[in-house]
Formats: structure tokens, sequence, C-alpha cells
């Protein structure tokens, strides 16, 4: 089962093998991982990953929802309920089950990331099964045990210039302080991400912003709550912070008066608002988050078109982000035009537009980014980060946008040992998609590797200001 070095590549001879040599001129390129979700403690303490099924399954969402789907319990995968029930899971149990259902990944991205992890740092060339299930258990616990494996060795070995988290904008940063005082070479920066002090529907908003004028020193007035933010943002771009993110459930925004933005945002903190006034503020302070990233220089990346928590019971039992988000249709070109009539034409300003819509990539997002000096495109994200996902948006947006109103690859993982596979995975398919422009006489190849190294590096590490 060892990995094919042709996977991915193009089915004619002419093309793969340019791709070949394309590839093989960024494979080793350093990472740049501008947006993800590791852990920053991770960096901080530098301790052994407790066991194979808590680095490889316990904490991947894109894992635990495939099993849930054919009536596996989260509880059996070690996923911990809100309330602390249930008998705590022993990791070659969760490993064995896994291996049980390996089958069900069977032509999607996990397998693939999974495999290029297992070979490329375990050495394992086996194909996961409940026949080798405990041997491949304990030659992963070995291996993790050793500091080889520590989360800074790992840094290091996966080729890691930086690395980005996504921190809540109450989050005291205090692992980013401990990293930093190390003395560790390592550059792990903090992202800035404050949709719990946007949304009136989140839950604890009221709470939250409470400790937002708390911890900032600002009363509870419209002007004291942008100045909060201000003062959140300096904080976390003090410890490197080169980038917001937010995760709203639309891409809408709004351009209010000062007058109704205040008005607006006293009935959210009198828990007043409904859905409505919900919705709008949540427009508004897209906006807002805008103006300051032209104050600040902080990148603005918007993830929005996603049902939250879909299941509501397994939200209430496990709480967010266990595999129940689900996409949906999203409106760009009307959503966005408040945002982009105050702020748009600012070249100074960077603003990064998600999709989970496909459908809106050649109709609305490569057309808008082809046109404002503002707007990037964010790769194929979440369930587009797949092969076919990226041939996709490359072939939707490139002959609208180009390449350079795109920002390259980020990994957008909390699991740590997929990342190289991740990139891995990019750098083939950019390069497929680059092989055949050649092939068709549209490009050069002198040009192909310039482009293949720019998708692959530049571009991420330019569009993230790092």
């Amino acid at each position: 089962m060892a990995l094919h070095p042709d996977r991915l590549f193009p089915v004619e001879p002419e093309a793969r093998a340019i791709a070949r040599r394309l590839f093989e001129s960024v494979a080793d390129l350093k990472i740049i991982s501008p947006h993800g979700h590791t852990e920053p403690a991770w960096y901080a303490e530098d301790q052994a990953f407790p066991d194979p099924a808590a680095l490889f399954i316990t904490p991947d969402h894109y894992a635990t929802r495939m099993l849930y789907s054919q009536g596996v319990r989260l509880e059996d995968l070690g996923v911990r309920r809100r309330d602390g029930k249930g008998a705590a899971v022993e990791g070659r149990a969760i490993w064995r089950l896994f291996a049980s259902h390996f089958h069900l990944f069977a032509g999607t991205p996990t397998r693939l990331w999974l495999e290029h992890s297992l070979e490329t740092i375990f050495g394992i060339t086996e194909r996961l099964q409940p026949a080798n299930a405990d041997a491949l258990y304990d030659r992963i616990a070995e291996a993790i045990a050793t500091p080889a494996l520590r989360p800074r060795a790992l840094y290091d070995k996966f080729g890691i210039e930086v690395i980005a988290t996504t921190d809540g904008a109450l989050d005291d940063l205090a692992h980013h302080d401990a990293i930093r005082r190390s003395g560790w070479h390592g550059r792990v920066v903090p992202t800035y991400r404050p949709d719990a002090v946007v949304d009136p529907e989140a839950r604890g908003f009221l709470e939250n912003v409470e400790k937002l004028l708390a911890m900032t020193g600002e009363p509870a007035t419209w002007t004291g709550y942008l100045n909060a933010h201000r003062a959140r943002r300096a904080f976390f771009k003090a410890h490197g912070a080169t980038a917001t993110d937010h995760g709203h459930p639309s891409a809408h925004t709004e351009n209010l008066s000062a007058a109704d933005a205040a008005r607006l945002f006293d009935e959210a903190l009198s828990g007043t608002a409904g859905p409505a006034q919900a919705y709008a503020f949540r427009g508004q302070m897209l906006t807002e988050l805008a103006r300051m990233s032209t104050e600040d220089g902080l990148v603005m990346q918007i993830h929005p078109g996603s049902y939250r928590n879909h299941n509501p019971s397994l939200f209430a039992d496990f709480g967010p982000d266990k595999g129940a988000d689900i996409p949906k249709a999203t409106d760009y070109v009307h959503d966005l035009k408040p945002l982009l009539d105050a702020v748009g034409n600012d070249a100074s300003l960077t603003v990064i537009l998600f999709t989970l819509d496909e459908t809106a990539y050649s109709r609305e997002l490569a057309p808008l980014a082809g046109h404002y000096p503002a707007l990037r495109l964010g790769p194929a994200w979440w369930f587009f980060d797949s092969p076919e996902g990226m041939r996709r948006f490359r072939e939707t947006t490139t002959e609208t946008c180009g390449f350079y109103n795109t920002v390259g690859f980020n990994d957008d993982t909390r699991a740590y040992l997929s990342i190289p596979a991740r990139h891995d995975m990019a750098r083939r398919v950019d390069c497929a998609y680059l092989a055949r422009l050649v092939a068709d006489h549209r490009l050069d190849e002198e040009e192909a590797h310039d482009l293949a190294r720019e998708l692959a590096y530049g571009l991420a590490k330019r569009g993230y200001r790092l």
C-alpha cells in the first residue's frame, strides 16, 4: 500500500511528466500554515501525544462524523459529553473500532491524509484493518512516546515556517506567551476570532460581551464596545497575530449610521434582539471589523455559509465542532456590497473570502475578487478540501481572477499530523492543473515553475502578511 509517487497527477503521459517536474521543484518548500486549529498548548508544553487514537481519531471531526453516520456512538470514539457522563474509552479500543470501519473512507481525502501520515512519519505501508490494528497501534504508540515525535520536533520534521492558531477574543494567549518565553525558534502566532462576542445568538453572548468590556476597561456603549475590539486586536497583534477570522452563518454585511448601529447594539446587550436584529448586528460587525483592519493592518478572513450544529440533540450532548455543520447556499454579490461600498476599494486592506457553496465560485466570488482591490479568494475549504474540490476551485476561478487574487493554500486543521499530508495534496493538485496548462500550450514550463512556487508558498506568505 505504499504511496504512489505519481498520485493525483494527470493520466496523460506528457502532462504527468510535466506535473512530476513541477512537483519536484516545490515538494520540499517550507510550509506556511496561516489558518488552522491546532492547540497552542502543544507547542508551549511540548508533551508527548497520549496515544494513537487521541492523535488521529478523537479530535478529527472528518473521522468521527463518517463513523457517526454509520451508527457509531461518539462516546465510543472518546468524544466527551457536555455532562461528563460515560466511561472513559481506552485508546486501543477506539483504534480497533476505527480500523473495523476504515473501509468507509475509500476515495476520501481523510484516507489519503491518514495513509500519508502513517507512511511518512511511522514508515507504515500496510492498510489499516482489524487484523493489523493492534500491531500498528503499538508501533505508533511506541514512536509518539519518543522526543522525536513531540510537537516541536514535528514542527521541524514537517518543515513548518510559521503556523497560526485560532483563538477567541477573550483568550489570554498565555500559551503563546509561554512559547515566546521558552526561546524556542518555532513561530506560532494567534488569530483573532471574535464570533462569541459579535453574534447575539451565540451561547453566552451577553456574558462574553461583559467580559470583553471588563478586560479592556471600556463602557457598555457602542463606542466602548468598538474600542474594546480595537484593544483586543492590538493585544493579539502584539503577540504576533496577522489575521482575524469570522465564521458567520452568512456573508451578510451592513453599513448603518452610527446612531442606528448604537441602537442595534443596545438591543443586543439588553437581550431583546430577535433573529432579524442579530442578523443585522453580525452584518454590521463584519463591516466595522473590516474598517478596523484598514487601521491596524490585520488580514480579515470570512468563513460563511455553514449551518452550524445542524443536529440539535448532538449539540446538546456534545457541544459544537462535532461534525454536524452542514454547507448551505451563500450570496456574496448582494450580502458583501455594504462592506465593499465602505472599504472594498482600499488596496491596503485584504479580505480573504471562503465558501462552502461551490456554485458561487464562477458566478460571484471570482468576478468579485477579480475586481475589488481588497478581496482575495481563500482555497477550497472544509468539505471541499479534497483533490476534486481543489481542481474545481482552480478551474472555476482562474479564468476570471487569475492566480494572484488567491492566497495559495491553508490546511485549516485540528489534526496536527495531517498538515504535511494536506500541503502535499494541494501541491500535487496545483502542479497537475499547471501541467495541463503547459501541455495545452497556455503556459510555458518556466512560467509554471514560478506559479507552482507561488501557489505552494509565496501567495500564502504575502497574503497573510507573514
